[in-house]
């Protein structure tokens, strides 16, 4: 522990000269000016009195904002999605630690934290919670970097539990680097093994569930991973607690280190690739909290899909996923910079608008955003902006889809495209460079007759690799350049058909 606790130490030294490089707005991707034009921050005040620094983000049924705090108390916020904002803030709860998910049902709310998953009513209705139930603590806790991130509740009122290992590195408490999946009776099921250190729970637009995972031990990047029942995610510190796991298959071996994950995939049958994979730095360094935007084009061209904060670099991104041969994958693609702290979760509110929320942990691991927390609003002005939609892969090559109609004579040439690819070493190291870097080639493009898409056409496709998309020469029909030129699609499986 101590080892893991000096290791974290070392790294935010290492990290801060880049974060101060960083400070001014528009360094990482250069087009924050940009996205204010489409997507405005706007502040939501936090009175000095409250000790905010936000975790668990939920919307209550009458359409009031619950926020979760990092010291344990649940604030209940009126006004937050007027405009201006108008926030009155409201202490429903106190007394659990580091709430990093919420999740409102049949009049209660289910507060997931390290050591447990608490249902919290307010039994004589006076507006302060009064009954606090343990649904389940049935997995192991014992020390600061067990983290605990819960779901929304499933179709079945199910919550789905990812589990921090001890110490970032070792498995030392029961289900630590397992997911779970906990009943509305407060069963708890083990899913699957091999998380390191997931920071956030929740469904794609076709129900399946998933993690965020952090850059470190047998990851490269940070990664959303498939929660797949019975599957191994990729660590095997948790490999120790399948005992305890009836039903669920132990793998017949582990995995060596200093290989690739498509070489391991075949030896180790139970293993399930990251769906999308986050390239360091260029799209975050510590991938954090999630929802589906399901607000029916309230927030812009965007409907279902995947947006994600990230901690360190106070950026928001978006993420798209497609299974091919059984297997989930997809693209990342940026969104907004310039957030104030920390993010640690989104949402989105009835009105269409993205809450974002976080803090800060200087002393830890330092981040982008200069302010010790905050809880900001993303809004569309209803202006689209010219961006890359959507990357679907075909079978010879992948289909680009815009928000707007493309220039179609650039847009049909091969040389409109920059297509590089590379991967990760996977093993038991912190991390890993990319490496086996290929450059792909462009054998035609053909624009839809609309404009809104371009089949773009490679000579070979590379399996385990992501596929690096420059864009930049693409001009829409009015000749606006993209907001953001560049996407990153993961491929685990090539289509068949």
């Amino acid at each position: 522990m101590v080892i893991a606790r000096s290791m974290m130490v070392l790294l935010a030294l290492m990290v801060a000269p880049l974060l101060r490089a960083e400070d001014d707005l528009g360094a990482l991707w250069g087009s924050a000016q940009e996205e204010a034009k489409y997507y405005p921050i706007v502040d939501i005040l936090i009175p000095p009195q409250v000790p905010m620094r936000p975790g668990g983000l939920e919307i209550l049924p009458d359409g009031r904002l619950a926020v979760g705090t990092r010291r344990g108390d649940i604030y209940f916020i009126k006004g937050a999605f007027e405009s201006p904002p108008r926030p009155e803030y409201h202490l429903f709860a106190s007394g659990q630690d580091e709430i990093f998910s919420l999740a409102w049902k049949d009049g209660a709310m289910t507060a997931v934290s390290f050591g447990e998953a608490t249902r919290i009513s307010d039994a004589d209705g006076d507006g302060v919670a009064d009954r606090y139930d343990t649904l389940t603590n049935n997995w192991g806790y014992a020390e600061g970097h067990e983290f605990a991130f819960g779901s929304k509740h499933d179709p079945d009122g199910n919550l789905w539990v990812a589990l921090g290992l001890s110490g970032s590195y070792e498995s030392h408490n029961l289900f630590r680097g397992w997911a779970v999946k906990v009943t509305p009776d407060g069963k708890m099921i083990p899913v699957c093994s091999g998380l390191r250190s997931p920071a956030g729970v929740g469904p794609n637009a076709e129900g399946a569930m998933f993690a965020i995972e952090s850059q470190g031990p047998w990851n490269g990047c940070c990664s959303l991973k498939h929660l797949k029942e019975g599957a191994f995610l990729g660590h095997p510190a948790s490999y120790n607690w399948y005992a305890y796991a009836p039903g669920v298959k132990v793998p017949g071996v582990k995995p060596n280190s200093d290989s690739r994950m498509s070489v391991e995939r075949k030896r180790v049958k139970e293993l399930v690739p990251p769906a999308v994979r986050f390239p360091y730095i260029k799209m975050g360094r510590s991938v954090s909290g999630f929802r589906l935007n399901k607000t029916g084009g309230k927030f812009g061209p965007f409907d279902n899909q995947i947006f994600l904060g990230d901690y360190t670099l106070s950026v928001i991104l978006r993420a798209t996923t497609e299974q091919i041969n059984g297997v989930w994958q997809g693209a990342c693609y940026p969104f907004r910079e310039g957030l104030a702290t920390g993010i640690m979760n989104v949402e989105f509110s009835p009105k269409g608008q993205q809450i974002a929320g976080g803090f800060t942990t200087n002393s830890q691991w330092p981040v982008r955003g200069t302010e010790p927390f905050a809880l900001q609003r993303i809004d569309w002005n209803g202006v689209v902006p010219f961006e890359i939609k959507e990357i679907n892969i075909r079978k010879d090559g992948f289909r680009i889809t815009f928000t707007k109609p493309v220039d179609p004579q650039i847009a049909a040439r091969a040389g409109a495209y920059d297509i590089t690819t590379y991967t990760h070493i996977y093993h038991a190291g912190y991390g890993s460079p990319e490496v086996d870097q290929t450059t792909a080639r462009v054998t035609h493009a053909v624009p839809s007759a609309d404009g809104l898409s371009v089949m773009v056409h490679l000579e070979k496709i590379t399996e385990d690799h992501i596929h690096d998309f420059d864009l930049s020469r693409i001009r829409s029909q009015d000749g606006q350049r993209l907001v953001h030129h560049k996407a990153y699609y993961t491929v685990n499986e090539t289509p068949k058909d």
